[in-house]
């Protein structure tokens, strides 16, 4: 591609325009389209797509700046836990269209999964739908500045186990814009399930599912600087099962929850204190929970602040 002036007098390397914006990068741009594309294409012409996106990964060079635009109405199935495979480092993933005309990933499998395993990773406006029951994760991230922005995930067929699952290495993963649409049948556990990490920042979320465990989950390893919700945005959790918490995290875990995140549990017998757990977090109001239909939310009574005299 080569040097193009903008009217503006922005310079960009021969990127395309989207949505009135630009794509600004030095790095290969790679189109991918299943209705149009073969993998034998180069993919760096949108009327040559490819037809994967595991091949345009492929096709990337690591901390390059490389893109791979995904078009309106792409629709892949992810099979196994290596059918789409995210292991170069910086790359950027941008779905388009809206509704139902954005990118499809349909998972086929119990084990199937998207792993994350390069560092600064963006993947952007894709919808992830279960074709089966009892998937196990949709997507997995083990490596540090990952960007996962305006996700849907969506049960169809049964109920997923967990939508995104972290390890340790997800340091400063960012989580913005995440939809979790989840069946109204039992088999969740969790929508979110955090192992470790530091910095992590979840943000802009509508979760609702039949959550065994809670909408948001700390296991195994404390995370450290852990950030749920925001002064400048919105989140709401909801869980349709009896034990309606809709956060619980490690015990050790630090980091804030809160301000702006609405929860809604299942009963009007739940426990407005037990809906969010978090020892050693600290919690900003407002953070409302709503037990029933008809009936205003409650801010948590956690245990307050006090001002010492």
């Amino acid at each position: 591609m080569g040097l193009t002036h903008f009217p503006n007098g922005v310079t960009s390397f021969g990127v395309p325009v989207l949505g009135g914006g630009s794509i600004v990068t030095t790095g290969n741009i790679f189109f991918v389209d299943s209705n149009t594309g073969s993998d034998g294409n180069s993919g760096k012409d949108p009327g040559q797509p490819l037809a994967t996106i595991d091949v345009a990964v492929g096709r990337c060079k690591a901390s390059n700046g490389d893109h791979i635009i995904v078009m309106p109405g792409h629709a892949e199935t992810i099979a196994t836990a290596t059918s789409l495979v995210l292991d170069v480092i910086g790359i950027t993933i941008i779905g388009l269209g809206r509704g139902g005309s954005r990118p499809t990933l349909n998972f086929s499998a119990t084990g199937s999964t998207i792993p994350i395993s390069a560092a600064s990773i963006v993947v952007q406006n894709i919808l992830l739908t279960g074709g089966i029951d009892v998937i196990v994760n949709m997507i997995t991230v083990s490596a540090a500045d990952v960007k996962l922005l305006n996700l849907e995930l969506k049960d169809v067929t049964g109920e997923m186990v967990s939508g995104i699952t972290t390890t340790a290495g997800a340091n400063r993963l960012l989580i913005d814009g995440y939809t979790f649409r989840g069946a109204a049948a039992a088999g969740a556990d969790t929508a979110i399930s955090i192992v470790g990490g530091d910095g992590i920042t979840l943000r802009n979320l509508w979760i609702d599912g039949n959550f065994a465990v809670a909408c948001i989950e700390g296991v195994t390893t404390a995370s450290t600087n852990l950030t749920i919700g925001g002064f400048d945005q919105s989140s709401y959790l909801r869980t349709r099962i009896t034990t309606d918490v809709t956060i619980t995290l490690h015990a050790n875990g630090t980091g804030n929850v809160g301000p702006n995140v609405a929860s809604r549990t299942f009963q009007d017998a739940a426990n407005i204190t037990e809906t969010l757990v978090g020892a050693q977090m600290t919690f900003f109001q407002p953070l409302p929970i709503c037990n029933a239909d008809g009936e205003v939310g409650l801010n948590t009574n956690i245990t307050p602040s006090v001002n010492e005299a």
